[in-house]
């Protein structure tokens, strides 16, 4: 009878705990390059889209339950009619997006600044597929979107000031004259504005400093959507720039976006870096999570003090595990997952999924090109310390073909291990460093042509090792660059380190082929 009672007490107990809000999360909540994060609810899911510059498709989109785990179910952006990427380099492309939900239906607005500035598509199920673009008028960078009585407001930032306008979200017409509401507290780039309204107040919440070390959040109040504002006495609400954030490994803590949770809870998702070594960072801006206490007609008190941590001992939604990602990409799907995009609109036709392998289709397109979109295909660096090998051949290879492992910054920023034909039919292992103006390449060894090649490097926050292996089990160490110099500290950029495969020809001429038979990417400890 006691042993029945200690565990009918237990299952009780049990059942109490799984009914309560689970206790504490690790920030970033969505590692890796994952900028300028903007959050929407519908019922009990939560929606979120990033910033993907000059990446095809853009602006993933990624689903929750509980504001902590979150999966990618796709990319608003799919098709080159949505996205035209002509030229883009890494400051270019798409800007900070803006999801919202109305009505069933979910809207993203965006600015595309290499080619005609803002615009929107929908979709009544955020996998897709969404509209066409909808261009729109009001100019600027960081369009939002705010619903209200059949009306639909636009902010964004023209100038210095944020400016509002009534559109048509449907045609895109401009229904009203653009009005600046708001400068903000004297920040350089007042932008990422959002509108929300509580207890009878529109609140404007925007970013300021800049996307970097500076940066920080604001907000003022106005009983009128259309002002005047008025800022908060507290402002910044969110920022790392002062003394009770300077040993902090997460800086650059700016452009959020709010979001009320169905239990009544308030939330902010905004953008930082972590920082490494000698102050500098390697994964881009990425998305992080605060709790956000918002009591009736009083200013939002963002993580008690405006500062978040990696390790966050605060109450949640109750949470929702997802499976472990695995490992290894076996390429034996008909299509990539979302986690591979492109550099620009791809070229389709140069890559095949046949047979449990990836081919790619050698071009003489380089990896330091802006004019075109090379053979390239990469996923974002998402671990300080992690492990990333692949397997490779070149087929049909001439003089000068070229195939490989890539850590990628961007065109003048990456560092590349290669399998090259050489002048005599042998194949070389290369290790090619590319910073600006300055390439260094180091000829390393020789390996059977035509035969499988392992290739791998191994990141830490302090350096980048590269090494390969004829037989997949014995590798054989090549060199190795600190980690500073693909920094962004260093290199510059808006986006954030990727991992590569890619292939390249000396010619048009050139039928030589890299085929892949696994990528593996792993965390090491």
């Amino acid at each position: 009878m006691r042993k029945l009672i200690l565990l009918a007490g237990l299952a009780f107990g049990l059942s109490a705990w799984a009914q309560q809000p689970s206790q504490g999360y690790r920030n970033p909540v969505i590692p890796g390059f994952h900028p300028d994060p903007s959050v929407c609810r519908a019922g009990n899911d939560f929606y979120l889209v990033n910033s993907s510059f000059q990446y095809f498709p853009g602006v993933p989109l990624y689903h929750s339950t509980d504001l902590v785990h979150w999966q990618q179910i796709g990319h608003c952006l799919t098709r080159p009619s949505q996205l035209k990427l002509d030229g883009a380099s890494t400051w270019g492309g798409i800007y900070a997006p803006t999801i919202r939900y109305n009505d069933g239906v979910f809207y993203m607005i965006t600015t595309n600044v290499t080619d005609k500035g803002n615009f929107l598509v929908h979709a009544t199920d955020p996998a897709g597929p969404w509209s066409e673009p909808v261009w729109l008028e009001q100019g600027g960078i960081d369009p939002s979107l705010y619903f209200e009585d059949g009306k639909c407001w636009l902010v964004s930032n023209p100038s210095d000031a944020i400016y509002l306008c009534q559109i048509d979200p449907t045609t895109g017409e401009q229904l009203t004259p653009s009005k600046p509401i708001w400068t903000g507290t004297g920040g350089r780039y007042p932008e990422g504005p959002h509108i929300y309204k509580k207890d009878g107040w529109y609140y404007l919440l925007i970013s300021e400093g800049g996307t970097e070390y500076g940066h920080k959040v604001t907000i003022a109040r106005s009983r009128r959507i259309d002002g005047p504002y008025t800022g908060n006495p507290a402002n910044p609400i969110l920022t790392h720039i002062n003394q009770n954030a300077q040993s902090n490994p997460i800086q650059g803590t700016g452009h959020a976006d709010l979001v009320q949770a169905p239990d009544g809870s308030w939330w902010m998702v905004c953008l930082a870096f972590r920082t490494f070594g000698s102050q500098h960072h390697l994964m881009g801006r990425e998305t992080f999570l605060a709790p956000v206490r918002w009591d009736k007609d009083a200013w939002p008190v963002v993580n008690a003090d405006g500062t978040i941590s990696l390790q966050m001992d605060v109450p949640t939604l109750p949470q929702q595990s997802l499976p472990a990602r695995p490992e290894r990409t076996d390429f034996d799907t008909d299509t990539l997952g979302h986690e591979w995009v492109y550099v620009r609109n791809y070229h389709p036709e140069d890559y095949r999924l046949k047979d449990g392998r990836l081919c790619l289709r050698a071009t003489p397109v380089g990896l330091e090109t802006t004019d075109d979109s090379p053979t390239l295909v990469l996923r974002r660096q998402d671990l300080p310390n992690f492990c990333a090998t692949t397997s490779l051949r070149l087929r049909r290879a001439s003089a000068g073909d070229e195939a490989g492992l890539t850590v990628y910054m961007y065109e003048d920023a990456h560092s590349d291990i290669v399998l090259r034909r050489q002048a005599d039919g042998q194949t070389g292992v290369t290790l090619r460093h590319k910073m600006g103006r300055l390439t260094h390449e180091e000829p390393l060894a020789t390996v059977p042509s035509d035969s499988y090649v392992s290739l791998r490097v191994e990141g830490t926050p302090d350096a980048y090792a590269f090494s390969y292996s004829t037989d997949g089990r014995t590798f054989r160490p090549l060199g190795s660059l600190n980690s500073r110099y693909l920094s962004t500290e260093t290199v510059g950029g808006f986006t954030g380190l990727m991992l590569g495969l890619f292939a390249t020809s000396a010619d048009s001429s050139s039928e030589a082929e890299a085929q892949f038979d696994y990528f593996d990417y792993k965390e090491a400890r």
